[in-house]
């Protein structure tokens, strides 16, 4: 079996953005998701809206749909994308200690938006962390992965 060719190496190892110009521009989503593992008390003053940063809920969400527009500024060679929709779910589950973070991003364009919906989680998890930090140094951010895409030349995607 043939190893994969990375995308966004030329044939001398360099890095390149990927040229998308001759692709279509098709309708396009990912999904991703992540989570942010802490004390129940943190967990507690996290729902309260009453922390000494403010509502980190809403906090998180606004930072998590920044984050996805601004994309294209924090990792090298990614292309700009006219995003169509942001939507930030940020969600205390009490049973499990954590923050749940899922992000959906779409787009009709010529490359996919699948590091959008990370950087959402990503940052959106951050934001948690940052606004909690003084309740809780150890908190964990975890599991930051894609669930689901769609749309594109390489199909559908959908995690085990």
């Amino acid at each position: 079996m043939a190893e994969p060719r990375l995308s966004h190496l030329d044939d001398q190892g360099r890095p390149r953005m990927v040229d998308v110009s001759a692709k279509a521009e098709t309708a396009r989503q990912a999904t991703a998701k992540g989570s942010v593992l802490m004390a129940p008390e943190t967990l507690r003053l996290a729902t309260s809206g009453t922390g000494k940063k403010g509502d980190v809920l809403t906090t998180a969400r606004l930072a998590g749909i920044m984050a996805a527009k601004r994309t294209h500024d924090l990792i090298p060679l990614c292309h700009p994308l006219p995003l169509t929709g942001i939507d930030v779910d940020v969600a205390p589950d009490e049973a499990s200690g954590t923050i749940e973070i899922t992000a959906t991003v779409r787009t009709t364009a010529q490359t996919g938006v699948e590091m959008e919906a990370l950087t959402a989680v990503s940052v959106a998890a951050l934001t948690v962390y940052d606004m909690l930090k003084a309740a809780q140094k150890d908190m964990r951010v975890t599991d930051i992965r894609l669930v689901r895409k769609s749309g594109g030349s390489s199909g559908d995607y959908e995690a085990p």
